[in-house]
C-alpha cells in the first residue's frame, strides 16, 4: 500500500517538538501587570542587531514596538501615526506631530528626535530600499512640525514614511555604531531584551499614547525551520506562528490556520531581447501553454489563488478596473529551444520549474531548466542570460504602491528588467503612473501600466502566493496583514 507522502513527514514533526520543548518558556519580564505574555514564533532571525535601517525594521513594526509617522490603511492610502496631519507645498511636505507621545525611555516625541531618526536613515549605507533614487532632506519647522523637502517632487512622500525602516526611536538608539531599537520606541511593547538571533522579549508599554495594550508582553522565538514552526504550534510551545509552510499546514488544525493573499506574484519573465521569446508570437504560444490552474493545485496545493493580472487579491481595487489584456497571435514553437531559470531559496519555485518545463514541451518547446541558489543565479537573470525566468515578486514595495514595481521590473531603465523590455508604450504609461497623485486617478494609471506591459507577453503572471499564518485557538485580535508590517496589536491577547 502507498503511504501518502504527508505522513512521511510525522516523524521529522515529531522530532521538530520535541526539540522545541522548552524553547517558548516565558522570557523574564518587568512590569508587565496583568494579562498574559504571547510567545511567537518568527521564521527569520534577525540580520542586523534588529536595527531599523535593515528588513529587521519589519519586526519591529509587526512587534507594535516601532513606529512611523505614517501608516497605511489596506488600500495602501496614508493614514496618521506619530504625524497627525500633513500638507504638500510644492517639493516639500510639512508633517505635525502626535502631542504627548513618549519613548520608552520617558523622554519626549520632538521635532528634533523625528529630524534625527530621518536623518540617520537617508544617511544610512545602504540607505533602506524606499529612499532608493530619492533625495530627502528634513528639518523642524514652526513648534510640533517637521518639514521634508525632497530634489523633484513626489506624491508618495507620506507613503514612502510609512515604511518600518523609517521608524522614529529616542535619541539613546543612537549612540552606538548601530542603530540599537531596545527600549527606544513609541509603541505599546517595549523591546526590553534581544538574545541575539535566538529570541527577544517585549514588556507592554503603560504610557502609549494609543491605549494600553491587552497583552502583558511578548516572548519571540526565532525558528528558522517551517517544520519545527508548525511542531510549535501543534504542540501548544506558541501562540502565534508566522509564516507556515504550505506543506505544513495540511498537517494543522484548519481552525488554526488563515490564510491572507499577499501582494507577491508567482511571474514567468520571457526575455524580449534575444533568443525565441523575442518574437511576440511565441511568447503568445508559452502564455497559452500555461496552466496556471494544476500549478496552484499540485504545487501550492490550493493555498494560492491564479493570476488574473500582475497585480492580485492583496490590491482588490486592480481587479475592479482591470480589463483584458491583448497580446499578439501565436504562432507554432516548432521545437525552438529555451532556457528557464529560477532559485532554490522558495522551496516551491523548483516545483514550478518542473511543471512549466512539462506543459510548454507540451506546447512545442523544447525546454531545459536551470536551478540555482538566488545568490548565484541573479546576476544572470538580470543580464538576460535565460530565455524565461520565474520569479516569486512582491508587488508592493514599501511604500505599499505597485507603481514602483511596476517600473522597477519592465521600464526600459528599470534596475530589475528581468525580460529585457525596452517598450515605448510602456514606459510612457509607467511614467504617467508614477507622475499621477495618490487617490484613485493614480490607481486608474497603476493598471493602465499594468494593462501596457501585459500586452507584450513579456511576463506572464501565474499564481499569487498567500500569508499562511497559525493563531492557537485562545488567541484574539492577531493581525493578519498581507504586508506582513502587523502581527502583534494593542488588542491582541490570549483569553
Amino acid at each position: 500500500m502507498r503511504v501518502p507522502s504527508r505522513l512521511l513527514l510525522l516523524p521529522a514533526v515529531l522530532a521538530a517538538s520535541a526539540l522545541l520543548t522548552g524553547c517558548f518558556a516565558s522570557t523574564e519580564a518587568t512590569g508587565a501587570g496583568a494579562g498574559e505574555r504571547l510567545r511567537v514564533a518568527m521564521m527569520q532571525p534577525p540580520r542586523s542587531g534588529l536595527s531599523p535601517l535593515s528588513d529587521d525594521a519589519f519586526k519591529l513594526s509587526r512587534w507594535s514596538t516601532a513606529e512611523t509617522l505614517v501608516s497605511l490603511n489596506a488600500a495602501g492610502d496614508a493614514e496618521p501615526a506619530l504625524a497627525t496631519g500633513w500638507k504638500q507645498s510644492g517639493r516639500s511636505w510639512t508633517f505635525d506631530l502626535r502631542k504627548d507621545v513618549t519613548f520608552h525611555d520617558g523622554t519626549e516625541l520632538t521635532a528634533e528626535a523625528v529630524v534625527r531618526s530621518l536623518t540617520e536613515a537617508t544617511g544610512a549605507s545602504p540607505k533602506p530600499r524606499i529612499l532608493d533614487g530619492v533625495e530627502l532632506t528634513v528639518k523642524e519647522g514652526d513648534p510640533g512640525t517637521v518639514i521634508v523637502t525632497t530634489a523633484e517632487e513626489d506624491p508618495l512622500v507620506p507613503q514612502r514614511l510609512s515604511s518600518p525602516q523609517l521608524s522614529i526611536l529616542a535619541a539613546k538608539a543612537y549612540g552606538g555604531k548601530t542603530v540599537n531599537p531596545v527600549g527606544a520606541g513609541t509603541g505599546p511593547f517595549e523591546l526590553t531584551k534581544v538574545n541575539g538571533t535566538s529570541s527577544a522579549a517585549l514588556d507592554r508599554y503603560d504610557d502609549y499614547w494609543g491605549g494600553t495594550a491587552k497583552a502583558s508582553g511578548i516572548d519571540v522565538t526565532f525558528v528558522p525551520d517551517g517544520t519545527a514552526r508548525a511542531a510549535a504550534l501543534r504542540s501548544g510551545e506558541a501562540d502565534i506562528v508566522e509564516a507556515v509552510p504550505v506543506s505544513q499546514a495540511a498537517l494543522l488544525d484548519k481552525d488554526l490556520i488563515t490564510e491572507v493573499p499577499m501582494p507577491r506574484t508567482n511571474t514567468l519573465y520571457l526575455n524580449t531581447e534575444r533568443g525565441a521569446f523575442k518574437d511576440p508570437a511565441l511568447r503568445a504560444a508559452a502564455r497559452e501553454a500555461i496552466d496556471a490552474k494544476s500549478i496552484v493545485k499540485g504545487v501550492y496545493e490550493g493555498r494560492a489563488d491564479v493570476a488574473e493580472g500582475l497585480l492580485g487579491p492583496a490590491l482588490p481595487w486592480a481587479a475592479d478596473l482591470r480589463e483584458p489584456a491583448r497580446g499578439a497571435k501565436s504562432a507554432d514553437p516548432a521545437g525552438k529551444s529555451i532556457t528557464i531559470g529560477t532559485f532554490t531559496d522558495r522551496a516551491e519555485l523548483p516545483e514550478v520549474a518542473a511543471a512549466l518545463q512539462q506543459q510548454l514541451q507540451k506546447a512545442g518547446f523544447r525546454v531545459k531548466l536551470e536551478v540555482r541558489e538566488y545568490a548565484n543565479i541573479e546576476s544572470d537573470a538580470l543580464a538576460g542570460a535565460f530565455d524565461a525566468f520565474i520569479l516569486s515578486r512582491a508587488t508592493v514595495l514599501d511604500s505599499g504602491d505597485p507603481a514602483a514595481y511596476l517600473y522597477s521590473d519592465f521600464a526600459s531603465d528599470g534596475s530589475f528588467n528581468i525580460p529585457q523590455l525596452a517598450d515605448p508604450a510602456v514606459d510612457k504609461a509607467l511614467s504617467k503612473a508614477g507622475a499621477t497623485p495618490t487617490g484613485d486617478a493614480r490607481r486608474r494609471a497603476v493598471v493602465d501600466a499594468e494593462a501596457a506591459v501585459l500586452a507584450t507577453d513579456a511576463a506572464v503572471p501565474m499564481l499569487h502566493e498567500r500569508v499562511i499564518q497559525g493563531d492557537a485557538a485562545d488567541v484574539v485580535g492577531a493581525a493578519h496583514d498581507p504586508r506582513e508590517r502587523e502581527l502583534v496589536t494593542l488588542d491582541t491577547h490570549v483569553k
